[in-house]
């Protein structure tokens, strides 16, 4: 029932979208309820809810163009596999990478990717600020992206470091990120990236608008950056 307004959505977007990519989102929305009764996933579990705030909102992120071209994507902080696995599904030849503290929450997206059939993906157990220091995965990206609820600058630190030189991070950001961009700009400089677009979405259908904050790679992040924890919790890297 929901085919029409997720193929709409795709179709805005330049993107084909059959009935076998609907099924697989369909079955991700079931799976997404019932291991919600259990662990902590989302406080949204209206259907039509998922539809829109979750997979028609991940799926925004193709507004930059250039992912389309990814062969490589990371999602850093990936939860409930927002906006990762909507990008996978939809662009299924892309490598992806899914990051997350929580042990529990990428045992339910190796149950989603088996039960959608779902290949090539990788799950990584880590800290965003420690996953950056395995040699495998820094400077490696085509695309990292995060759906993260942090601010800006912190999310630059602890996403730029997993791309390479030439590459993008996505920060899908809501609708007021004037201030928040001017006070990351220091650091974003810093940890080797710059602003490169800001894309408005609006979500057809809805009252919902957010920003796609797009920062390309220019140079490598400098070694010392993620830093620990325990010294980003202190403070933002600021010129102040």
């Amino acid at each position: 029932m929901y085919f029409d307004v997720m193929n709409q959505s795709t179709e805005a977007l330049g993107l084909s979208f059959d009935r076998s990519q609907y099924e697989q989102f369909m079955k991700y929305k079931d799976l997404l309820k019932e291991w919600n009764e259990k662990i902590n996933l989302t406080a949204i579990t209206d259907d039509e809810d998922i539809i829109s705030k979750h997979f028609i909102d991940s799926i925004q992120a193709f507004k930059f163009s250039e992912l389309k071209k990814a062969k490589t994507v990371i999602d850093v902080g990936t939860g409930a596999g927002f906006p990762g696995l909507p990008i996978k599904i939809i662009q299924k030849d892309v490598k992806l990478t899914l990051l997350d503290s929580l042990n529990k929450r990428l045992n339910f997206l190796k149950a989603v990717t088996q039960e959608l059939g779902i290949s090539d993906v990788e799950f990584i157990h880590s800290r965003a600020e420690d996953g950056s220091r395995i040699q495998s995965l820094r400077d490696t990206f085509d695309v990292a992206v995060s759906r993260a609820v942090a601010n800006l600058t912190l999310l630059t630190e602890l996403c730029l470091p997993y791309v390479k030189v030439g590459g993008y991070f996505i920060a899908l950001k809501g609708p007021a990120v004037e201030e928040e961009i001017e006070d990351a700009r220091y650091a974003i400089r810093v940890l080797g990236g710059k602003i490169h677009e800001i894309i408005e979405v609006h979500i057809e259908g809805t009252d919902l608008k957010h920003n796609l904050v797009v920062i390309q790679k220019v140079k490598s992040t400098p070694q010392m950056y993620p830093r620990s924890s325990s010294a980003i919790k202190k403070s933002l890297i600021t010129s102040r």
